[in-house]
Order: C-alpha cells, then structure tokens, then sequence
C-alpha cells in the first residue's frame, strides 16, 4: 500500500455506512435489513424525545423506524465518514420537528459504527440530546435564552 492510500476493507466499509444512510433517507427496509446484523444494537441517548433508547435486532430496527415515522420528520445530512478498522465514524447534521409538538429542532450528530463483515453490527448515536428534548417537551421555553437572567428560576415561589 502507498503513503495516502485506504485500505480496501476500510473502503468498503465507509461504502456500507453510505448505503445505510442512504436507505434511511430513501425509507428502503429491505435495504436496511440486508444492511445489519440480525443482532444489532443501535444506542440512541438521552430522555424525553422518542427515539431515545437500546434498539436491539432486525425487530428492534423496525420498531425504531416506526416509532421515527410517527413522531418525527427529518432530514439527516452526514458530512465526514472518518475510518479505521472496523469503526466508522459519520459526523452529519440534521434538522426536523417533533410531530406531537411541532417544534423544531437541528442537531450536530456523529455516529460511531462498527461495521463486520460486511453490516452493521453497532451502532451510537452522540446527538444533542436537549435540543432534541427541548423539541419533544409539550410546554416550557423553547430554549435556554428564553429563560430569565435574574436568577428568579432559582428561587421558591
């Protein structure tokens, strides 16, 4: 191999995450199934936002799926696939909207991805997890700014 060149499986590799994303965004199942592991773990942090949670298996991604086609509309842009091994790492941007609150949102998101012979084996997401939170919640400020600066919050009523 020559200074500057990729390996070939680590080329490989950043093409099964490109065609991962891309079966996302296109909303091709089929695609996604042959894509992963039939024991999968897809991590997804945080609380209050629904997508948060352990998906595990091919049940576990449809269940995920699902649960993004109810509660959320987006659109995710990865930018940067950084590689080495087995590991995949897609730094992306993404912007929505909460369907039962229709707020807003937008997310700097980086997925790290091990990738084994040839699918997905795991996935963790490292997404905003209070814009996200912030886009679920039923009622409150908007955002942080949108709270007083006089340390009022603070104090009981």
């Amino acid at each position: 191999m020559r200074n500057g060149e990729i390996p070939l499986s680590i080329e490989k590799n950043i093409q099964i995450v490109k065609d991962f994303f891309a079966a996302i965004d296109s909303g091709d199942e089929d695609a996604l199934l042959t894509l992963v592991a039939e024991d999968i773990e897809w991590i997804i942090p945080g609380e209050d936002w629904p997508l948060a949670g352990t998906y595990r298996g091919h049940a576990g991604l449809a269940d995920l799926l699902e649960t993004a086609s109810k509660s959320i509309e987006t659109s995710t842009e990865p930018r940067e696939f950084v590689a080495q091994g087995d590991r995949v790492l897609v730094v992306g941007f993404a912007r929505g909207r909460i369907k039962a609150t229709n707020k807003t949102f937008e997310d700097d998101w980086i997925f790290a991805i091990t990738v084994r012979d040839g699918k997905l084996m795991s996935i963790r997401e490292y997404v905003d997890t209070q814009a996200l939170a912030r886009a679920a919640a039923m009622s409150g400020p908007e955002s942080a700014a949108d709270q007083p600066d006089d340390g009022s919050h603070l104090r009981a009523s």
